[in-house]
């Protein structure tokens, strides 16, 4: 099969791995809280960000190495961490992590996710960025952190819009656990999906969260109930000062969208900002992130590296980023599907159409480096070019 006739975009990827995978793993990655308006919300707000194309450019061979606290990547999006990536396919983790070193941009592992840093770690190369979520107690992030750093993974991503549980109506009505419930009605959703099927066998592991179990004292656990759950923190200023301390590599915090919070975060001496309402899911009553995007540049300045994701679904989407003063982007979702989709194969064909994509739109409007796209916006859409804030790369 001809991948880039049949599943051209995102769209087909996402159908196919609807169809590959179990409906309650489907629910998990899909699904967004309360009524999903939050993936309106974002995706109305970047369809609105429109661009000026120019004529007789003559050809034009679009850049898109991105330089992005110090490492040069050869594109400017990456992996975005995703909770229990490998309960959505066998091994997700050490797959996109493969890819991610073959095509030279960044994967970002979860402290939730089915493989531990030590699993992941032969095939991270210098490209691995592990997602911290906020643990319970300073003795417990003093543990992890030495681990992660011994495991090759030099950057830390503080995830900090997740302060409780939120109410994904999907995914509760698909009734996921962590391990999958062994009752009739999920052996049979299992039973539907063989290949998902084969593909657990081989790896032959049970889906859990193996890094945070390692923390987690089996005997007195209630059934069903994960070790995210038991060691679960909620962030506020001093947890981040006290991580700002304890970890001598770079630092992201994930999950910003208050221009005054950036501030904050770049006087305690946060490497990078990364804007984001974790994709609507959740909260689905705040603003479209695109649109937080430039209030947050113009707060930070130039000099401090801002990443985006939420909503993004085309090459396109990844320009409208960049334009609006993002550094870089980051998928979650997209790389899921590809994976479950088409495995390894998958992850090649979906970095392919990102690609494809923003240097077929790039050649549209005459540019050639995504320096330069902000000049090209539309309208009353149009910002001033990233010189303006003082970008240096």
């Amino acid at each position: 099969m001809e991948l880039d006739l049949s599943h051209p975009s995102i769209t087909d990827l996402r159908k196919t791995a609807r169809k590959r995978i179990p409906k309650f793993a489907f629910e998990y990655l899909d699904s967004a809280t309360g009524r999903e308006l939050g993936l309106k919300i974002n995706r109305d707000a970047l369809d609105k960000i429109g661009f000026m194309p120019s004529v007789l450019c003559g050809r034009t061979t679009a850049n898109l190495q991105t330089t992005i606290m110090g490492q040069k990547f050869d594109l400017p999006f990456g992996v975005a961490p995703v909770g229990m990536s490998g309960l959505l396919w066998a091994g997700a983790e050490r797959l996109l992590a493969k890819a991610a070193v073959a095509h030279n941009i960044p994967f970002s592992l979860s402290s939730v996710a089915v493989a531990s840093p030590e699993d992941v770690a032969p095939y991270i190369g210098n490209n691995g960025w592990f997602q911290h979520y906020p643990v319970n107690s300073s003795e417990l992030r003093r543990a992890m952190l030495p681990r992660i750093k011994d495991a090759g993974f030099h950057t830390l991503i503080i995830t900090v819009d997740v302060p409780e549980e939120s109410r994904r109506e999907r995914q509760r009505r698909a009734n996921l656990t962590v391990p999958p419930k062994t009752d009739l009605r999920t052996i049979l959703e299992m039973i539907r999906c063989p290949s998902w099927c084969f593909a657990h066998l081989r790896e032959g592991i049970v889906p859990r969260m193996r890094f945070f179990d390692d923390y987690v004292p089996v005997r007195g656990r209630q059934s069903f109930t994960h070790a995210g759950a038991l060691i679960r923190g909620i962030p506020d200023w001093e947890y981040l000062d006290e991580l700002r301390q304890e970890w001598d590599g770079k630092l992201i915090v994930k999950g910003v969208l208050r221009p005054e919070d950036a501030k904050r975060m770049v006087a305690l001496g946060v490497d990078c900002i990364w804007v984001s309402n974790h994709s609507g899911r959740q909260f689905e009553a705040g603003p479209a992130v695109i649109d937080q995007l430039p209030k947050i540049r113009e707060a930070v300045g130039g000099h401090v590296p801002l990443i985006y994701d939420s909503g993004v679904s085309w090459g396109l989407d990844i320009m409208r980023a960049l334009a609006y003063g993002a550094d870089f982007v980051m998928l979650g979702r997209a790389f899921q599907f590809a994976v479950a989709a088409f495995g390894a194969k998958g992850i090649d064909h979906l970095v392919h159409v990102l690609k494809a994509d923003i240097q077929a739109n790039m050649s549209q409007l005459g540019a050639e480096s995504t320096d330069q796209l902000s000049n090209y916006l539309l309208g009353e859409n149009s910002r001033p070019p990233k010189e303006w804030y003082g970008f240096g790369g």
